[in-house]
């Protein structure tokens, strides 16, 4: 059943989707032309001030790349009189020590820095440019002054057989936390699937690695190992639930329950043309598959649709042209056939750069 919309508690901010990288895996829409006519500051206040009515307490502020909004520091400060914990998804491209001062006067909480591998020359193959120096220059920024620091590593072929050295490079930059995602095939990572997804062999030795670490480190540094969907039996509960505790705004004001939403065939919702309050609560791209009224089978006799919520409606739309199919990376899915195939080949295949990465463009 739907019931009353639940309070979302964290807001993901894409203030922008110009970004210095040209990362493979990035999961910003293809068409970067269409979020080119961007919020202005007023709109971005109006929408931090409506989050926080309807209970939101996070305010995650990405990208692309946010640095690349002058007006950062003034949303950091409205963000944060409005009682919300900031924090700033950065690639650090950009975070100059005047930058980052001007930022933490604003009052910003938290930054979390993406690094795409241990060593330069892989990390800057993947990111596009020549970024792994200024990254690891700007994370002992982040320490000194006083911030606490998420490295956030999104792992695939290309770089999961360097996981432990990944893991010694994040302990001594002395983060608080890192994130090991697998990548989530969205974006210019679905067009780059072939080349990123990783083989089972890959896999299984990584999850040794990062749980000896895990255990290694308790108490000093906590890692968040996302294993990817391909490779589960069961799907993940998308965002926590469709529509139950997290939205998206794009740059351009389209508001998603979830980043990857704006490829449903849902009418979209815009924060320039209605409140907040108005679109979480009533818009059909937020209640078209909030509950579970939605479900077909077998999800909806599955005694798992309470636990996994019928999986990713934007990964079900990507793989069978369904948005209110069964995920599926389910093993009960009809058409489970299509992750196993991509699985098949990634396994069958040779070494971690036998494909060639189609880059995201500069912007």
């Amino acid at each position: 059943m739907t019931g009353t919309a639940p309070r979302p508690f964290g807001l993901l901010a894409e203030l922008t989707y110009r970004c210095p990288l040209a990362c493979a895996y990035c999961s910003n829409p293809i068409e970067l032309a269409r979020y080119d006519d961007e919020l202005s500051t007023s709109d971005w206040q109006r929408v931090f001030a409506e989050a926080a009515d309807l209970g939101v307490l996070q305010c995650h502020l990405s990208g692309g790349e946010p640095l690349l909004r002058r007006d950062l520091p003034e949303l950091v400060r409205t963000a944060n009189d409005l009682g919300m914990y900031t924090n700033l998804v950065t690639s650090a491209i950009g975070l100059s020590r005047p930058r980052a001062l001007g930022l933490r006067e604003a009052g910003l909480d938290h930054v979390q820095v993406s690094v795409q591998a241990d060593e330069p020359a892989t990390s800057d193959r993947i990111a596009g440019i020549r970024s792994f120096e200024r990254k690891i220059e700007a994370c002992r920024l982040v320490r000194e002054l006083g911030w606490p620091l998420t490295v956030n590593v999104v792992l695939h072929r290309q770089n999961i057989d360097r996981v432990a050295e990944i893991v010694t490079l994040v302990e001594e930059l002395q983060a608080d936390r890192v994130e090991l995602a697998n990548t989530q095939y969205y974006g210019w990572a679905w067009k780059n699937r072939e080349a990123l997804l990783p083989s089972r062999e890959q896999l299984d030795r990584a999850e040794e690695i990062v749980t000896a670490a895990r255990d290694r480190l308790a108490g000093r540094m906590e890692i968040v190992h996302v294993l990817p969907d391909y490779y589960s039996r069961y799907p993940k509960p998308c965002m926590g639930g469709w529509a139950q505790r997290q939205l998206t705004v794009a740059p351009d004001g389209h508001a998603l329950p979830c980043p990857a939403a704006q490829t449903l065939p849902l009418p979209p919702a815009s924060v320039r043309d209605a409140s907040l309050a108005d679109i979480w609560t009533s818009a059909p791209l937020f209640t078209a598959y909030r509950g579970n009224d939605w479900m077909q089978d077998p999800c909806r006799s599955c005694d798992r649709k309470e636990i996994d919520l019928g999986g990713c409606r934007c990964q079900a739309f990507q793989l069978t042209g369904d948005a209110a199919a069964t995920d599926p990376v389910c093993h009960l899915s009809p058409d489970h056939h299509l992750v196993d195939d991509a699985v098949t080949t990634a396994n069958d295949r040779g070494g971690p750069v036998d494909v060639e990465l189609v880059p995201r463009p500069h912007r």
